[in-house]
């Protein structure tokens, strides 16, 4: 699956017309709020992301997937009219993997996602985490207890990425909600003590893996089994 994130209409119907003739699955969106959306349902296998948007500029959304562990090494291309040489290399220094300006090409543009896809999946060997009979794989966005999938919501998939990649290091619920929600989250701290028991409910007998340091924060200890 392939997710365009641009608002001029006529560019975006005829790139997601030119991928599915391809035989690519691809959905756009013309809002990031909708684009948001369905990255808690699905995660797409590569992103095109336009710069000038309403809500939030390309930029931004590019930081929030690059500071977020389910998706920070998911690929993400750049199409954009901010075409200058800094403008790239802006794109480039904050996390793209490719940038093409505008206009472009259409052949030129499904040869680049080809190639990207094609580098990106050659690169990145899965990484597991596996902690007693708790296996989490986040490049697959696959979470296992004894061998069976478990189903969690992207946020509650964020929290366990999280604490696995700093397993042994307790994180304080300010840590966890600046990670996860990002700093415009106005919400309470209370919402991550919610989504750390839904967690913990859905890992079933892994639930426990994740230690409450009373007046901090949670983490998944080393020294656990």
């Amino acid at each position: 699956m392939i997710y365009l994130v641009e608002d001029d209409d006529s560019i975006r119907s005829f790139v997601i017309y030119a991928l599915n003739s391809q035989g690519m699955e691809a959905q756009g969106f013309a809002r990031p709020s909708d684009f948001w959306k369905a990255m808690e349902q699905r995660l797409p296998d590569l992103v095109l992301l336009d710069i000038m948007l309403p809500e939030e500029d390309g930029l931004h959304i590019l930081k929030r997937l690059r500071d977020t562990a389910a998706t920070a090494r998911l690929p993400v291309m750049m199409l954009t009219a901010k075409g200058s040489e800094f403008d790239r290399v802006v794109g480039l220094d904050a996390g793209a993997d490719d940038y093409l300006p505008k206009p472009f090409g259409i052949m030129e543009l499904l040869a680049r996602i080809r190639a990207l896809l094609r580098r990106t999946g050659e690169e990145q060997a899965p990484m597991t985490y596996t902690v007693g009979e708790l296996v989490v794989c986040p490049s697959k966005h696959l979470v296992e207890v004894g061998g069976k999938p478990v189903s969690l919501s992207l946020k509650e998939f964020e929290l366990l990425c999280a604490l696995l990649q700093e397993r042994g290091t307790v994180l304080t619920r300010a840590q966890l909600l600046d990670r996860i929600w990002g700093y415009e989250f106005d919400g309470e701290t209370r919402t991550v003590d919610v989504h750390i028991r839904t967690l913990r409910q859905k890992l079933g007998p892994c639930g426990d893996l994740i230690e409450t340091v009373r007046g901090v924060g949670y983490k998944i200890g080393e020294d656990r089994p």
